[in-house]
């Protein structure tokens, strides 16, 4: 271990403060407490009562805790940019909107424990002793005020986003939007396998139930639209004098339009001789247009259009009422629900299209052209939809329309002579040019249009969700207003936000990431659905055009993830074809030069670009040499009969690899298990439900619930103190670390991770060293890491990369490796003196570049790493693994080098590595992923020479279970599957080998496993 010359005091400085105040600040906060002693003094209290304050910032109250007599009154203050609240016994303020201000007076003593409603981690506490006068009868009291310019307090959990005016307040949990867009794409949150972002609407095994798609909002100010006059954008009655026309009138569902149509909505535009088939139908043709959409499978009353929303079609169509009592069109109706986004996305296709098999057949052993499908490529390209857009867009007789169905009908037909799985440049065409100049000149035209906002609304409330969430910016169209959007910390409620540009959204939970959501805003007056022209990614601050290969990574991944029937199921008996689905639908994307490019098909171009179908080879492959001991996995995606909430530990013996025990607990409905741990006499798991509030303590032995303690919103892993055996527990929808007595019996102390005036820090997978001096936490909200004196609790920060989410250590504790899952990088940090290795010579920090072979816009020129998550080092210091979920492989870095030195596969959803003995010397790397039911065991050095460059995969195996497996439940759907965190036991790394106990199983540990750091010395 290393030398006294290590001073602590010099790592980690005394406390947590940070620079002292300047004299303004002071001088600020000395007039703010003057301001809200003046408050308290309108509260009816006792003479010489005192008036004390609480700032409520950055989730947190400060201060957290104090003392007051009784009689004395307590202000707190919301400074920050969210709704907070005040919410224990008889403490119930109202819903505090940034600005306001609650008051009580104590008048009686106690200890009088509080918390946010909306961020579970903000909890305080109020010690009221003392003695008042005894003329004091006054009840305890409370009030609420508001700042002077603040509006007043809102009654609704609403969550507005920081610094950004496109988020909006919502009428209550999942309340429709008050004056913007005519319907709301709504998620809620969910604990629920697939639909963590929840649209209510299943697309099946296509598209899933995480994706939305919403037509582009107009009102057509800017011309008459069958005999309907224009309208200066005066006559639009405003929201709040903001320049948004006030829709809440209008909205499905938000009163309707009254007095208008009878009571109801109003009927479409007078389409008269407009009508296909009709004379006088422009654009040529015997007896009108025969390719124009077929608008009455559109509408309401034949299964298509908005629900409620009366004879309302697809594209919007309907009319706005305005001040001096006209009306004006509007086009684009904000979400497509039920059969609207069916056909738009050509699922109603699928029975005639087949899968790629049935496409090879039809094109005769390859791949068909459009025209050989059989289907009108008018529909099947968004054609209709094009056509319907112009067509509702211009005046009656307008020469536009009849030259864009001519053109389109000529699209049509040059594309049918192209394949079903290639991109097309439109440039390509003969009539691409014209075709474009045409849509660029109505686009244009369009401008003088009012374009409103697509709302989303996000809801995170029991009993779907247990817990807090983010909805954080994953991808956004360039001069997408408002974004990036994110929230200060994990929350529950709602919030609101406005899509302003067309193109492709897509949003992550921050704490657990792999919950996703989706919304496309087309505008219609493209061809296809549009992803827009240069979307920009939450990664290495990248803009890129929206054909760039990152782009078709991360919406692979999104549907891999979010359809739980793309999910790579395995078997240990036989080959099994893996054949994920996507949505059959045109996507418009652009390339590096702004250039327009149409997938006619998604599907057939994944399948293509992503070589799919794949064979998964039989597994049942054990390693030819026995592991020591055991392996527990937390199947997180399984599901059970006996409870609504997913998840299971599941054991494999590692002398014979049978998977032998399931725990479920279905008696506290154990919900999403994530990562686990032992104690130091191997008696009992602990196991955290990453998706509520609790950690399970569970008899190692039997599977039997020994007790459940509460710890925080979204406890991710868990780790034991080599000294004492006291448990650190991240708490990863807070900011801090609790140390929890030996057995799970209560909590000894909270180590918060993140500095005064810090926002919420939200650790995931830390790491201790094995002499219990240093914890080192990733911070998914800072972007960093903070390094805990654990004796102490005193802190300090270290960089990393972007959005880092799990720890390794080398066994010597002098260096910490970290995985950044947004920055596709490997940060080395130095634990004391220097230590990473940077070109061959010392460094404080390096990042390694999990990237080097790649380009985020021209794709892969060798093999690469994204989205990493868990990376052990080896306890002989062997070798470093990283498991990344995006690319489904491991990379392997020696940790001596800090040198990337080879690639191994893994499966979808690659994510949890954990180190164990092998029998007779060495170790195994169990590896489990997500969305796959298998495990793999990884030699990092099958020679010994601790060398990792032949590193190899030496057995897989399925983690269902079969007739001898014990199990507290019974599985309905998804078994083996949701692989996270992995525990062997006995525990093999440096500091804890040394504990464990003495029995038949650990003393098969060689003398150097017992002493992976000291061996030379001791095993001589």
């Amino acid at each position: 271990m290393r030398s006294s010359r290590h001073s602590l005091s010099r790592m980690f400085p005394l406390g947590r403060g940070g620079p002292r105040r300047s004299r303004a600040s002071r001088f600020t906060a000395a007039t703010s407490v003057l301001a809200l002693g003046t408050l308290g003094a309108m509260v009816p209290s006792p003479a010489l009562a005192a008036t004390h304050s609480v700032t409520l910032q950055n989730l947190q109250y400060n201060p957290a805790t104090m003392t007051v007599a009784v009689g004395d009154t307590v202000n707190w203050s919301n400074s920050d940019s969210v709704i907070h609240s005040v919410t224990g016994g008889p403490l119930d303020s109202p819903n505090l909107d940034p600005g306001a201000t609650y008051s009580f007076t104590f008048t009686s003593a106690g200890t009088f424990d509080y918390q946010c409603k909306f961020h579970p981690d903000m909890a305080g506490r109020v010690t009221v002793g003392g003695s008042t006068p005894t003329s004091t009868t006054t009840p305890p009291t409370s009030s609420t005020s508001g700042t002077p310019t603040s509006s007043p307090t809102s009654t609704t959990g609403t969550v507005p986003p920081p610094g950004g005016g496109a988020a909006t307040p919502t009428s209550g949990a999942g309340g429709a939007p008050l004056g913007v867009g005519p319907l709301p794409v709504s998620f809620d949150l969910s604990d629920a396998n697939g639909s963590w972002f929840d649209t209510n609407l299943n697309l099946g095994p296509l598209g899933g139930q995480s994706l939305a798609v919403a037509v582009l909002p107009r009102v057509n100010l800017g011309s008459a639209l069958n005999g309907v006059p224009s309208v200066a954008p005066a006559g639009l009655p405003l929201l709040n004098g903001k320049g948004l026309p006030d829709l809440g009138g209008v909205l499905p569902g938000a009163g309707g339009l009254p007095n208008l149509g009878g009571g109801g909505l109003p009927a479409l535009p007078d389409l008269g001789a407009g009508l296909p088939g009709l004379p006088g139908l422009p654009g040529g043709g015997t007896g009108g247009l025969p390719a124009l959409p077929d608008v009455g499978g559109l509408l309401p009353s034949l299964g298509g259009g908005i629900p409620g929303a009366g004879d309302l079609p697809l594209l919007g169509g309907g009319s706005l009422p305005l001040l001096d009592g006209t009306t004006v069109p509007l086009l684009g109706g904000g979400l497509l629900s039920g059969l609207d986004a069916v056909k738009t996305l050509n699922l109603d296709t699928v029975s005639k299209l087949g899968g790629l098999t049935d496409l090879t057949n039809l094109g005769g052993g390859k791949l068909p052209v459009l025209g050989d499908l059989g289907l009108d490529l008018n529909s099947l390209l968004n054609f209709d939809t094009t056509r319907q857009a112009v067509f509702q867009l211009l005046p009656t007789g307008d020469a536009r329309i009849a030259k864009a169905n001519s053109l389109l009908d000529t699209a049509a037909s040059q594309m049918s002579a192209l394949p079903v799985n290639a991109p097309i440049s439109l440039d390509s065409l003969p009539v691409g040019p014209e075709l474009e100049d045409l849509l660029e000149d109505l686009r244009a035209f369009a401008e003088n249009d009012v374009k409103l906002p697509v709302t989303v609304n996000f809801n995170i409330a029991k009993p779907d969700a247990d817990s807090a969430h983010t909805a954080t910016s994953l991808i956004w169209p360039e001069g997408a207003k408002g974004f990036p959007q994110d929230e200060p910390g994990a929350f529950v409620g709602q919030t609101s936000m406005q899509l302003t540009e067309p193109g492709l959204y897509a949003f992550a939970c921050k704490i657990h990431p792999y919950m996703l959501g989706a919304v496309v805003v087309d505008d219609p007056l493209t061809i296809g659905l549009d992803f827009g022209k240069k979307l920009r990614v939450n990664s290495r601050n990248l803009s890129v055009p929206s054909n760039a290969d990152i782009i078709q990574q991360l919406v692979n991944k999104f549907f891999v993830i979010t359809v739980p029937e793309n999910w790579q199921t395995f078997s240990d008996t036989e080959e099994k074809t893996w054949n994920p689905s996507f949505p059959p639908a045109p996507i418009l994307q652009y390339d590096e030069n702004g250039k327009p490019v149409l997938i006619p098909l998604l599907d057939s171009y994944f399948k293509s670009k992503f070589e799919l179908p794949k064979k998964l080879p039989a597994l049942g492959k054990k390693p030819s040499v026995p592991g020591v001991g055991e392996v527990w996995v937390a199947t997180q995606m399984e599901e059970y009969a006996e409870k609504t909430k997913t998840g299971s530990i599941t054991k494999v013996n590692a002398e014979n690899w049978s998977v032998e025990q399931k725990v479920s607990a279905p008696e506290i409905n154990m919900n999403n298990t994530h990562n686990m741990w032992t104690d130091k006499n191997e008696t009992v798991i602990y196991a955290n439900e990453w998706f509520s509030d609790k950690m399970d303590v569970f008899d190692r032995a039997s599977g039997k619930l020994i007790r459940q303690i509460q710890v925080g919103p979204d406890p991710s892993h868990v780790m034991s103190r080599t000294d004492t055996d006291q448990l650190h527990v991240a708490i990863n929808g807070g900011g801090s670390v609790m140390e929890v007595a030996p057995g799970g019996t209560k909590i000894d102390r909270r180590l918060t991770v993140s500095q005064p005036g810090e926002k919420i820090a939200h650790p995931h997978a830390h790491w201790m060293t094995g002499d219990a001096k240093i914890m080192a936490t990733p911070n998914v909200n800072l972007y960093n890491a903070t390094m805990v004196d654990i004796p102490t609790g005193n802190i300090r920060h270290e960089k990393t990369g972007e959005l880092p989410i799990a720890t390794g250590m080398t066994p010597t504790g002098d260096k910490t490796y970290m995985a950044d899952f947004l920055g596709a990088t490997v940060s080395c940090i130095s634990n004391y003196d220097d230590a990473c290795v940077d070109g061959g010579t010392k460094s404080k920090y390096k990042s390694i570049d999990l990237w080097s072979s790649y380009d985020a816009v021209a794709g892969a020129s060798g093999p690469f790493g994204g989205l990493p998550i868990q990376l052990p080092v080896a306890p002989d210091n062997s070798a470093l693994l990283v498991a990344n979920t995006l690319t489904s492989n491991i990379t392997v870095i020696d940790p001596k080098t800090d040198e990337i030195v080879k690639w191994l596969p893994c499966d979808a959803g690659c994510h949890g590595i954990n180190f164990g003995a092998k029998k007779g010397g060495g170790y195994y790397a169990y590896v489990s992923s997500k969305f796959a039911n298998a495990l793999s065991v990884v030699d990092t050095d099958p020679n010994g020479d601790g060398n990792p460059e032949d590193a190899a995969v030496v057995g897989k195996f399925v983690l269902d279970g079969g007739a001898g497996t014990k199990n507290d439940g019974t599985i309905t759907k998804w078994p083996g599957f949701g692989g996270q965190g992995v525990l062997p036991i006995p525990l093999a790394y440096e500091g804890w080998v040394q504990r464990v106990p003495s029995n038949k199983v650990n003393d098969q540990l060689t003398c150097k496993q017992r002493n992976p750091v000291a061996f030379a010395t001791k095993c001589s």
